[in-house]
């Protein structure tokens, strides 16, 4: 079904705007438990980038690994910690730390714009090899990213699974020590009465 490109302007256009209020609602607020349900609109979010940008496997992927499995183990983590909420719900009270990080944040983000628009896309290798290649286009994606995985990129394929298993441990870590010291707390009030 061959749709105008004003169509898919427009829905990118929408994409990129949740995107970034979910962002900036991920990073703004206080209230840990919000932030982390915006992180999940984000994250669906980025699968429908993919999906506007015909790439079905990674937009799957996106949301199963991203969505179903990090922002839930988030989620249940942030639910098992008690910490206690402030009133106010957005930046009043900031810290040098705070300052430091949003510098650091703005930096990185001037330094990759500064890239991404000096970059010559059209020079790209796949991109090239794309256009004079017709079969490289009709290869099944799937089948492709499993194979490069599998093959060239096996050394990070593998990292990020450390990577995710250090987060399970993090989360989990967490939250047990919160429930740890509440329970030391009641013992020494039980113990002063």
């Amino acid at each position: 079904m061959k749709l105008p490109e004003s169509f898919f302007e427009t829905i990118f256009f929408f994409i990129e705007l949740s995107l970034i209020l979910g962002s900036l609602g991920v990073v703004l607020l206080n209230d840990i438990v919000y932030s982390a349900f915006l992180l999940g609109f984000v994250f669906a979010c980025v699968s429908l980038l993919y999906l506007l940008l015909d790439s079905d496997f990674v937009a799957a992927a996106q949301v199963l690994v991203y969505v179903g499995a990090i922002n839930v183990l988030i989620v249940f983590a942030v639910m098992l910690i008690n910490k206690k909420q402030s009133d106010n719900k957005f930046f009043l009270f900031w810290t040098l730390g705070d300052g430091i990080t949003s510098t650091i944040c703005l930096g990185i983000f001037l330094i990759l714009s500064n890239v991404i628009s000096n970059t010559s896309w059209s020079k790209i290798f796949l991109v090239v090899e794309s256009n004079k290649n017709e079969n490289l286009i009709s290869i099944d994606s799937i089948r492709r990213i499993g194979s490069e995985l599998l093959t060239e990129f096996i050394v990070s394929f593998e990292l990020m699974s450390i990577i995710l298993l250090i987060a399970l441990i993090g989360a989990i870590t967490l939250a047990r020590g919160e429930q740890i010291s509440i329970r030391e707390d009641d013992i020494i009030l039980k113990n002063k009465k």
